[in-house]
């Protein structure tokens, strides 16, 4: 295993995790005027409904998705009855749904952004940035269920489950659990973990607003009367 291997998936994790958390802070103290999405319907609205419906709901799909599968312990599937080879078959097939999704509704977003002259004209760098990188990272990600197809007995999807659970519990034998595994599951990896790193310096922080709204469905009815005059 070389040093870069243990670099990227043993310490590199730790330093996205720390980029995002502490920059994500730092910017809703000292820059919250920045912190929103940005929207650019008042410039064009066209497919716009539809493209973010897709978008979104790919995204968190797939966010998701990743968080319950990499994370929860083989034991439990295993006492479950879920065979390694079944849970990887419900992972593609999950992954493709959402990741094609996501897929039509970034494709949708950028020809939007980058078809209309306004919009053109009113994308930073980091807007262009954020979308081309989540496309790769996308499409990089609807690669592996090629290469997954290829041996459907699970030990991959395993391998990577449990490099994840390693890292999150700051073990740091990490990086050797996939040392062997495809190098398109590691370059979906980098790029996945490089999101975050880019994430509080673009438009993405508005996600945590979105967590944060949630309150508002556990929140006291507040009643409204009108004045009398």
């Amino acid at each position: 295993m070389s040093y870069l291997h243990q670099f990227v998936f043993g310490i590199y994790p730790y330093i996205a995790l720390s980029i995002f958390l502490l920059g994500s802070l730092l910017r809703f103290d000292r820059e919250q005027y920045s912190w929103k999405s940005e929207s650019s319907q008042v410039l064009y609205s066209g497919n716009l409904r539809v493209a973010n419906i897709l978008f979104h709901v790919g995204i968190l799909g797939l966010f998701f998705g990743h968080l319950f599968g990499l994370l929860t312990p083989v034991a439990v599937w295993d006492a479950l009855g879920i065979t390694h080879g079944q849970k990887q078959v419900f992972a593609m097939v999950m992954g493709g749904i959402f990741g094609v999704m996501c897929l039509i509704g970034v494709l949708m977003l950028l020809a939007r952004r980058f078809g209309n002259e306004r919009l053109a004209a009113n994308t930073t760098w980091r807007d262009k940035l954020v979308m081309l990188w989540i496309l790769a990272t996308l499409l990089l990600g609807l690669s592996t269920i090629a290469v997954s197809a290829s041996h459907l007995d699970g030990h991959e999807m395993v391998t990577l489950m449990t490099w994840a659970q390693h890292i999150v519990t700051f073990r740091g034998d990490a990086a050797s659990f996939i040392a062997e595994a495809s190098w398109v599951f590691k370059l979906h990896l980098f790029m996945g973990m490089t999101l975050f790193v880019i994430f509080p310096f673009t438009r993405l922080v508005h996600v945590w607003s979105g967590f944060a709204s949630v309150s508002y469905l556990t929140r006291a009815w507040q009643l409204v009367r009108p004045r009398r005059v």
